[in-house]
């Protein structure tokens, strides 16, 4: 039986990192800096990653300071919610095995999300001239194409109908499950 601590904290951490994995992805893609959803994840990250960016700075695309909060994230939540839930707490190494799995799978569940919003959008959005769904369809685009364009590269569009959208969700499933079967991991309601 799960505590309600747990019930609390589990989606406020999840809902948390998940700010630091879209704030990986907006920089891997390079997404446009402009739009108030990317600031809106710039202002809630900054605090944690512009100290740690003096010690660690960018490695090619990827912003190293943060992505070792983002780790340190996930293990400090597998740390907080293995010890609410288990009997036995489990040691040093293992939550932070187990906080790499939770990183990897919020991620998936992640960019599951954004490809799901990117096929809606695209199917009403066209035609659409609300500011809103505009910026968020930009930027669901651009979260999506880098993901999108090797599938879409393997299995065309068949009789105008782009089907690279269900592979890769079934793709992004069956990481997901392999996932959650190779860590053991506890199915927490967010990550």
């Amino acid at each position: 039986m799960r505590s309600t601590l747990t019930l609390i904290l589990d989606p406020l951490i999840g809902l948390y990192a998940l700010c630091f994995a879209m704030r990986l992805a907006m920089q891997w893609v390079r997404a446009d800096f402009r739009n108030p959803i990317v600031q809106f994840v710039l202002t809630v990250t900054n605090p944690l990653v512009l100290p740690l960016r003096r010690v660690a700075p960018p490695i090619y695309k990827i912003d190293t300071a943060t992505l070792i909060i983002y780790l340190l994230m996930g293990w400090a939540a597998m740390t907080v919610l293995t010890a609410l839930e288990c009997f036995i707490k489990p040691g040093v190494i293992t939550t932070f095995f187990l906080g790499c799995f939770y990183c990897v799978r919020l991620l998936l569940s992640a960019y599951t999300f954004i490809i799901i919003g990117h096929v809606i959008l695209s199917w009403i959005g066209q035609g659409n001239n609300n500011p809103s769904v505009l910026m968020i369809s930009r930027l669901l685009d651009q979260l999506a194409r880098p993901v999108m364009q090797p599938v879409q590269k393997i299995i065309p569009p068949i009789a105008g109908l782009d089907l690279s959208p269900i592979f890769l969700l079934i793709g992004l499933l069956i990481a997901t499950v392999g996932l959650d079967v190779t860590s053991g991991q506890p199915r927490f309601t967010f990550g």
